[in-house]
């Protein structure tokens, strides 16, 4: 079961139990998102940044099989909005200019695993969601709205 606290202007932090639950959270935060949307994901290897991508990508009616984008980047996904996810874990430069800005600006929804690592590149609105392992597959998520539209967002998902 979902369990949630927070205050919408900081933010707010949710338990899942196990990996499904993971993933039907994401899958109910794409039915809120549209085009121009930006997701953070922040967490340690192993804390469910891809099975939430995973959950995701169902939200958003996406059929092709969604796994890390490690070793190339960026992977597109078609779906209800497509789906640009990112991992930048071994982005050698920070600053090296790859195009993100026209992934954070186009069409779809863009999911980034390790934003940290590019902050400087990142939208300065955007949600961040920050991943934590529990015991077995429990998962401690905080979202960390930016900028209106978010704040906007986690009001609507935790109505």
């Amino acid at each position: 079961m979902l369990k949630y606290k927070g205050d919408w202007m900081n933010q707010l932090e949710l338990n899942t139990m196990n990996t499904d639950e993971t993933s039907q959270f994401a899958e109910r935060l794409a039915s809120f998102l549209k085009a121009g949307d930006v997701i953070a994901l922040e967490g340690d290897l192993g804390a469910g940044k891809t099975t939430f991508t995973k959950g995701l990508a169902k939200g958003l009616e996406i059929k092709k099989t969604v796994n890390s984008p490690t070793f190339t980047i960026i992977k597109e996904y078609k779906g209800k909005l497509p789906l640009y996810h990112m991992d930048v874990y071994r982005v050698a430069d920070a600053f090296e200019d790859l195009g993100f800005e026209e992934y954070f600006e186009g069409d779809g929804v863009t999911v980034v695993e390790w934003a940290h690592l590019i902050e400087e590149q990142l939208p300065h609105e955007r949600l961040t969601i920050f991943l934590y392992r529990g015991e077995g597959d429990t998962r401690k998520m905080v979202l960390s709205p930016m900028g209106e539209r978010y704040e906007q967002l986690c009001k609507e998902i935790f109505r």
